[in-house]
């Protein structure tokens, strides 16, 4: 992470409605969101939009739930991912390499969106 993003994490992290809101998060994922995805899953529904995942090569994501690409699928109806070289913080460690993916991404046809992508 660069000098000015690891200022911004600091700063954030001594503003008490910052660090609410990063609670607040994890205990939604905890709790509400699940029960969310639960009823969601129940129902079939499933992300209709083609979906680009990433993920951090240098963080413990794979090693706590495998595959992602498996984790998302059942999830979305057309996607695609790749592995970023970076730690925890992808998009301040590797913008380079996020921002092509994702232009990659945009740029290339696919069966739900034709050439609007």
């Amino acid at each position: 992470m660069g000098a000015e993003a690891y200022v911004d994490y600091k700063d954030a992290i001594h503003d008490p409605n910052v660090v609410h809101g990063m609670l607040e998060d994890y205990r939604a994922g905890l709790a509400i969101d699940q029960l969310h995805d639960t009823d969601d899953r129940k129902a079939g529904r499933r992300v209709a939009c083609p979906t680009l995942a990433l993920w951090s090569a240098r963080d413990d994501l794979e090693a706590l739930y495998g595959n992602v690409l498996d984790v998302w699928r059942p999830w979305t109806t057309e996607l695609k991912g790749q592995r970023i070289d970076s730690g925890h913080h992808m998009a301040e460690e590797a913008a380079d390499a996020v921002a092509a993916a994702v232009m990659a991404f945009l740029r290339e046809p696919t069966s739900s969106c034709g050439e609007l992508c």
